[in-house]
């Protein structure tokens, strides 16, 4: 029997009921809190969880979670991966279409806007007058001295015109060429940015020592300039192919660039370095340096400098196109250039500025007088040829017909 706290005695002990959710009342009614808001049982303890489950559980769901340290690393390796094959694609694709792109030479109308020819030829010049810059065992002379009766090495007609290497010097005269041979350097006084340059070569200098050259440069800023060789060679013996490049300043190359040409690629980088080689081409055409061309009356070299490209062409004497010869020379209607150079891969408008024609005669110099190079066809040392062969040097002389520019219009 059991009794109460007054000792009163007690019924058997009921079954024990089921105890009442204490946050609702006797009637199963949810309690709510001061706000009226009902109040449900304490939310579960969260259960810790480590990176790995965080990783591969995720959302419960069996996914991995992206934003987890392990599934961050695995979307990491992924987006790596993807980038990859897509720089694998990507990048040979355009190093292809770069190879293939070639600039579009459009048509341009010519029109004449300078002639240097006759007697009035060397007044649209200077005189280049002193040491020469490429080592030359030179001494380039001034106008007075060219033109003078006892030299005679500059001079014109109406029909063409010379510039001489000195052949009255010899050892015993005073002074003598011991320290190196009087020549001429001419350079235009006016400067081009663009044009279409046609240059009527009648003769080529000839003989050991040599180093002739047409071209076109900014002899104050040079190489930032740039700098056009049309016609070059040394050492001219015998038939020579002409060689046409280009020097520049950095950030200039013909690698792996689309070109139309019939001459050789005898270098792709245009940059003027330690070696002074340049991007140049060789021409392949039989339009040589030497007696052949001499005595065939020379030709007509052309050079076009606009902004899609610098491109050289020539002719013999008996092969010179009609439209030269009427003064409407018209490119896209000419063969395949001899040099093509495009702005692939070279800025020609930041490369080439203020150009002056430039013709000069070197003596020896860093190519010409290069112990390996002058042996080739000459004996002997170069400067000794100089100093003390004044006869050498009867053929050492250009002689033009007429230089024309045309500009755009």
């Amino acid at each position: 029997m059991a009794y109460n706290q007054t000792g009163s005695e007690l019924g058997s002990i009921p079954h024990y009921q089921q105890i009442q959710n204490p946050f609702s009342d006797a009637e199963g009614v949810h309690m709510t809190d001061d706000y009226g808001n009902p109040m449900g049982p304490p939310p579960a303890y969260k259960e810790e969880v480590t990176e790995t489950q965080q990783a591969t559980q995720g959302d419960g769901n069996g996914q991995g979670s992206w934003w987890s340290r392990l599934g961050w690393k695995k979307w990491a390796i992924v987006a790596a991966a993807i980038a990859v094959l897509i720089v694998a694609i990507v990048v040979p694709v355009e190093l292809t279409k770069k190879n293939n792109s070639y600039p579009d030479y459009t048509q341009l109308s010519y029109t004449l806007e300078d002639t240097y020819s006759g007697t009035s030829f060397f007044d649209n010049f200077e005189y280049f007058t002193g040491y020469d810059p490429s080592s030359g065992f030179v001494h380039y002379v001034p106008a007075t001295t060219a033109n003078s009766t006892q030299y005679n090495m500059t001079y014109a007609s109406s029909t063409s015109a010379v510039i001489k290497v000195d052949t009255t010097v010899d050892n015993s005269t005073v002074p003598n060429a011991e320290t190196g041979r009087f020549s001429v350097r001419i350079e235009s006084k006016k400067q081009y940015a663009s044009g279409l340059f046609i240059f009527d070569v009648i003769h080529a200098p000839l003989g050991c020592a040599t180093w002739p050259a047409l071209w076109l440069s900014d002899p104050s800023n040079w190489p930032t300039n740039g700098e056009i060789d049309i016609m070059e060679a040394v050492n001219v013996v015998d038939d020579v192919a002409n060689q046409m490049t280009l020097h520049t300043s950095s950030g200039c190359s013909m690698k792996n660039v689309k070109r139309k040409e019939t001459g050789s690629v005898d270098g792709t980088n245009c940059v003027n370095s330690t070696s002074n080689d340049g991007c140049a081409v060789i021409d392949d055409d039989g339009f040589t340096f030497g007696p052949t061309f001499n005595s065939k009356g020379g030709g007509v070299i052309a050079m076009e400098l606009r902004t899609e490209g610098i491109r050289m062409w020539d002719w013999w004497r008996g092969a010179i196109p009609a439209d030269i010869t009427a003064g409407t020379p018209d490119p896209s209607t000419w063969k395949t250039a001899n040099a093509d150079f495009p702005n692939t891969s070279c800025d020609i408008t930041t490369h080439f500025k203020n150009q002056s024609i430039i013709a000069n005669i070197d003596l020896c110099g860093d190519w010409a007088g290069s112990a390996s190079i002058y042996s080739e066809t000459c004996s002997g040392l170069c400067t000794s040829q100089v100093a003390y062969n004044n006869t050498a040097f009867t053929d050492a002389y250009w002689e033009f017909g007429a230089f024309q520019v045309y500009t755009a219009s």
